[in-house]
């Protein structure tokens, strides 16, 4: 079993790319913490890494899981740059269900929240030329069932942004916002979402052309900004900067009708 943790396709790509090689069905996150996975003799983790560590929402799912502690368990962290903390905090928390990560690596992918920074995501097509071998390196590990680990030291400052006032700033900072001047209504955004946190309200608000209803973004969002490239009126903005079409991205491998959730 391949489960993974999307905002906009980079890792449902490669958990893709692992499940057929492998010949393993693949599950989104939020859908395999309500199934029971004891049965399964292999599991793959696929999730990105946000501030150098783990998303906040995937370090209260992967508790949920329900495991067998004899599973070959591994994990691919999709990154921008550095998966910090990451495979150590997750090494960290299976280790306190009894469970043990015999692998892990990490590959580089577009960094989605670069346009949180007025950057262009899209800019950064060069980090695939990679892609194919590492992918190929890992599937070929995790077919003879090695035991290794690839990742970085462990960082005092991924360990600082993950404390609870920073992450809780840093969420603040990051957390999506509905324009509703922008905004059709058309759910897209809650589809998206891997949190299932965004609802198309059932309030209505005047328009002089009548009356609309809008997106609401919850209180669990955990800053993957999958509702902010995926909205086809570029009316998620996150902050305060208004989001461009050209640098709305999606990894090149996945269609829009991939990432939408099957509720």
């Amino acid at each position: 079993m391949i489960i993974y943790f999307s905002g906009t396709g980079n890792c449902l790509a490669i958990a893709r790319h692992i499940a057929q090689a492998l010949d393993e069905p693949v599950m989104p996150l939020v859908n395999a913490v309500s199934n029971d996975l004891t049965a399964e003799k292999r599991i793959g983790l696929v999730y990105p890494s946000y501030d150098f560590n783990m998303p906040p929402a995937v370090r209260n799912l992967i508790p949920r899981l329900r495991l067998n502690p004899q599973a070959y368990i591994f994990a691919v962290i999709p990154c921008g740059a550095q998966a910090g903390n990451s495979i150590w905090t997750l090494r960290r928390m299976l280790r306190e269900q009894g469970l043990t990560l015999a692998y892990s690596h990490k590959i580089r992918v577009p960094d989605n929240s670069a346009i949180v920074f007025s950057r262009n995501p899209n800019d950064q097509q060069w980090k695939f030329q990679r892609f194919d071998g590492r992918l190929r390196q890992i599937i070929a590990d995790v077919k003879d069932a090695r035991h290794a680990h690839h990742f970085s030291t462990w960082s005092l400052i991924a360990w600082l942004m993950a404390r609870p006032r920073m992450e809780a700033w840093m969420l603040r900072t990051f957390r999506p916002v509905v324009n509703e001047d922008k905004c059709i209504g058309c759910g897209i955004c809650a589809r998206v979402c891997p949190m299932r946190n965004i609802v198309v309200s059932d309030r209505e608000v005047p328009t002089p052309d009548g009356r609309k209803h809008l997106a609401a973004i919850g209180p669990h969002c955990t800053a993957c900004l999958g509702c902010v490239h995926s909205c086809p009126q570029q009316a998620v903005e996150v902050n305060g900067l208004p989001t461009l079409k050209d640098r709305q991205y999606r990894h090149p491998q996945v269609l829009l009708k991939d990432l939408l959730l099957r509720r």
